[in-house]
């Protein structure tokens, strides 16, 4: 009962704080990311876990990005400030391994399997959590920084840290819009 609680309840967290998952508590989350599905044992992942000087090198980053892309001054100044919004980021990389019978769309399903398990193992723990992806996820200047093949992609940026605020809610969605049976 207490996972389907969990799934039940989780919800991101856009305002976070200090303090970031202590060693621990990132093991555990990065050892429950290991146990995502994982269609012919590829690891078809790679988490980067940026904290500290890493979020003001990735705040760089972000904003060589929005220059080169030629986003607008506002972007260009607000870019070095995004990963200022939690005490850690882990960046999860679908990490493509050429396979014949494991495409590439599992292999980033799979990866994202993984992000949505470290947030689980996140708020399990009393951490908090939000996933992004945006711009930067795509920016071929970020994706180089990562040393990231063509064909891997930048599946989301998991801002973690301790909640700023009380937890948002999710609102209730009507599963008949989502939901058919074949029986």
């Amino acid at each position: 009962m207490q996972t389907l609680e969990l799934l039940l309840s989780r919800s991101s967290q856009p305002r976070l704080q200090s303090p970031a998952p202590n060693e621990e508590a990132l093991q555990n989350i990065l050892h429950a990311a290991m146990r995502a599905p994982d269609h012919g044992n590829l690891t078809p992942w790679k988490f980067i876990v940026v904290e500290g000087e890493g979020l003001i090198r990735l705040g760089d980053l972000f904003e060589q990005a929005a220059i080169d892309a030629g986003l607008s001054e506002k972007e260009v100044i607000r870019a070095p400030q995004l990963p200022q919004r939690a005490p850690m980021i882990i960046v999860v990389v679908a990490n493509y391994h050429d396979h014949p019978k494991v495409p590439w769309i599992e292999q980033v399903a799979s990866a994202s399997c993984a992000a949505y398990a470290m947030q689980l193992a996140a708020d399990d723990q009393g951490y908090a959590s939000i996933w992004r992806t945006g711009f930067f996820s795509q920016s071929p200047v970020v994706k180089n920084a990562f040393s990231l093949a063509d064909q891997d992609e930048i599946v989301g940026f998991l801002y973690m840290g301790s909640p700023a605020a009380d937890p948002v809610s999710k609102p209730a969605r009507a599963m008949h819009e989502f939901v058919e049976y074949w029986r």
